[in-house]
């Protein structure tokens, strides 16, 4: 088909794109035939967009072909990561320059008696003028507007590319800082004037401050990527609809993150999870833990009763904090290129430092000669050397160097040989992986005995079964496509808005009418995000909830309230909502204490039309012969494990271990005493035989 022909066809593929540090991953679904399929190219570091337009030239013979794509990118969060964000200015008001610095008077390391923290905006870039406004909302000092002038034209002198307006008390009373933004808007050569209290108008000055300045210093980078990306793709023929993951597990128009990129913060971890969670409910398993383990981190994330679980607030690194609902994640350094290595004291450490992708791991043989855990997978027989990794987008490994980096950093210093040494480094960045699920579970209430679990990103399968011994968890869910899965949560993520607005009222003198009213006007503000999109939606869904506490407590309690009870709400109904969560999460209620509300939150969700997970599993009959057999040490002894092509495997076939399990984008390793059979979905269903 040419190129004309092509873009005479009507647009209909959709197109989730998830760039990595190794690999750029697509997920290919053709909505009119109903199929499936995956594209991996190797990554571009530092020219993400490139890597991104190779891929989208191997989906089809034109971009005009593809209807919508969904990008889950990590350049804000990368750029934050490595401090390299824009030039970044601050206007706030008279004396409180260094409500950014100081934080909540925290430390990097809580019993550490030194600690460092450089703030993303210096403090001559921190300008202040005069304006107040006090915290019930009355206006004590009308802002100089002069001053706001001269200061912003200052900033443009030291080289700010991008500016925040920060004044203090505006979750109570905008209208100093709408007058100061207008100003700087009028003078300043770019877009980039981020408001404090548009990007969150909440209290608490520190998190409000800290959200809307990264905010403002990501603007430029992630804002020029996006505008780059989609400019190649027209050129190209695109003519369809470019979407971008947040980090609460939603997706927004291109407009949107440009505006707001500090919402894609967890863009990539979030599209997997969300993913994770669509494909758990439909294999039966509401309740899941997901791993993503890449060449760096291990990100954990826990799915209950189908949904993941949402935090207000997270932290980049320290200091670095965005408050805005995020699916929550905890990222531990524990992926394929963590470098192991012998302390002082003679204990072996895993991570968190990382090869990466580059070099990588010594088997790589880029010029890294540290071990890794993927160094200590290939030496052991589980990731075969000979049959390189991406589908042979990656060379052949290099098991001579695994062995003598392995040898040299951590078998000679213990006195150990070099396969039992590997097999250490494994069990420590198991118990370290196992660590983190304990944390998303046990720590938070939850019996992980209960939960599936589910590993995805490159290495995960390979730890499937370490994981459900350390934890207890009785079933492992292995995707069809491990590897790929952020880049299906692309295409599966609905559209959401989320918006909040603080009330700080006792209950009892909460003025009902005006909640409503502010309800239906975050309402008709998401909803306008959401006609501007261009995407079609199945439905609109609304979440509604209220920050709620006891008088004297200082955290709040999320209340959700019932669907469509706006136009009923009373206080009375509030404070049974509230009383039954309270009593939930604590078990008790306190009697004769005052209710207070805090916050008003509100979400907007466009349902985007889903498509049947079916589409992935396998067709026909398929092939159970296996490939051959493996050598692989296990527990002190080599054992020989079958080798299948995992993608050949029919539904319902079983396979017991030992068994290697290979595909382009993952290696499946199922430890002796582990059988897998594959379920209707094509996923691997492992458990305990």
């Amino acid at each position: 088909m040419t190129a004309a022909e092509s873009s005479a066809q009507p647009a209909r593929l959709v197109v989730g794109v998830d760039v990595g540090g190794t690999f750029t991953d697509l997920f290919v679904l053709d909505e009119a035939e109903g199929t499936a399929r995956i594209v991996k190219v190797p990554s571009t570091r530092g020219e993400e967009a490139r890597g991104f337009m190779n891929g989208v030239a191997r989906v089809a013979d034109s971009a005009a072909a593809i209807a919508t794509i969904v990008h889950g990118t990590t350049v804000g969060t990368n750029a934050l990561l490595e401090r390299k964000v824009a030039r970044t200015g601050i206007i706030t008001t008279r004396g409180f320059r260094d409500v950014l610095e100081m934080r909540r008077r925290d430390r990097p390391v809580t019993w550490g008696l030194r600690g460092s923290f450089v703030p993303v905006v210096p403090r001559d870039l921190r300008r202040e003028v005069d304006e107040r406004v006090l915290a019930d909302g009355t206006l004590h000092t009308p802002v100089d507007l002069d001053q706001v002038r001269a200061e912003a034209r200052a900033l443009l002198a030291a080289g700010c590319e991008a500016v925040c307006v920060f004044f203090i008390n505006t979750y109570a009373n905008p209208a100093n800082e709408r007058l100061a933004v207008a100003a700087v808007r009028a003078l300043w050569p770019n877009a980039h004037v981020t408001s404090a209290c548009e990007v969150l108008p909440e209290i608490r000055e520190f998190e409000r401050c800290s959200t809307a300045t990264l905010n403002a210093a990501l603007q430029p980078v992630v804002g020029s990527y996006l505008a780059r990306l989609e400019s190649d793709l027209r050129a190209h023929g695109f003519d369809g609809e470019l979407l971008v993951v947040q980090s609460n597990g939603g997706v927004m128009s291109r407009q949107t993150a440009s505006e707001l990129p500090v919402r894609t913060a967890l863009s990539g971890p979030a599209a997997g999870v969300i993913a994770c969670a669509a494909i758990a409910r439909a294999a039966g398993f509401p309740n899941a833990i997901t791993g993503d383990m890449g060449g760096t981190s291990f990100d954990v994330s826990l799915v209950a009763n189908g949904e993941a679980a949402l935090a207000a607030q997270t932290a980049i690194e320290f200091g670095m904090v965005i408050r805005s609902p995020m699916i929550q994640i905890e990222t531990i350094g524990a992926g394929g290129g963590s470098i192991a290595s012998v302390d002082a004291s003679g204990m072996l450490q895993v991570g968190p430092e990382s090869a990466g992708s580059v070099p990588g791991p010594a088997c790589y043989g880029r010029g890294n000669m540290r071990p890794t855990v993927t160094d200590a997978n290939v030496l052991l027989g589980r990731i075969a050397a000979d049959r390189p990794l991406g589908g042979g987008l990656l060379a052949a490994l290099d098991i001579d160097k695994a062995h003598q980096a392995i040898d040299e950093h951590v078998a000679k210093p213990l006195g150990l040989d070099v396969h039992t040494a590997a097999e250490a480094i494994l069990t420590v960045a198991n118990a370290r992986m196992a660590g983190a699920i304990r944390l998303v579970s046990i720590e938070r209430g939850h019996d992980p005995r209960r939960f599936a679990y589910m590993p995805f990103g490159g290495g995960g399968a390979l730890h499937v079964c370490a994981m459900m011994r350390e934890v207890g968890v009785a079933t492992g869910i292995v995707p069809r496509y491990p590897g790929v899965t952020s880049a299906l949560g692309c295409v599966i993520a609905d559209m959401r808005h989320d918006a909040v607005q603080t009330l700080n009222r006792p209950l009892d003198e909460l003025d009902v009418a005006d909640l409503r009213a502010r309800i239906a006007a975050l309402a008709a503000a998401c909803q306008q995000r959401l006609d501007t999109s261009g995407v079609r939606f199945e439905e609109v869904r609304e979440i509604v909830a209220l920050d709620m506490l006891y008088a004297g407590q200082t955290h709040t309690l999320p209340v959700l309230l019932p669907a469509g009870s706006g136009s009923t709400l009373t206080r009375e109904s509030i404070r049974q909502a509230f009383e039954a969560s309270y009593g939930a999460a604590f078990g008790r209620v306190l009697a004769g204490i005052g209710i207070r509300v805090m916050n008003l939150r509100y979400a907007r969700v466009g349902v985007r039309p889903k498509f049947d997970l079916a589409v992935l599993a396998p067709e026909g009959e398929g092939r159970t012969a296996p490939l051959g057999m493996q050598r692989v040490f296990h527990a002190g002894q080599w054992r020989e494990a079958t080798r299948y092509a995992r993608l050949d495997l029919p539904v319902g076939a079983r396979v017991d271990g030992p068994a290697i399990l290979e595909q382009a984008d993952t290696t499946v390793w199922l430890e002796p005493g582990f059988h897998a059979e594959v379920d209707a979905h094509g996923n691997l269903l492992v458990r305990l035989s």
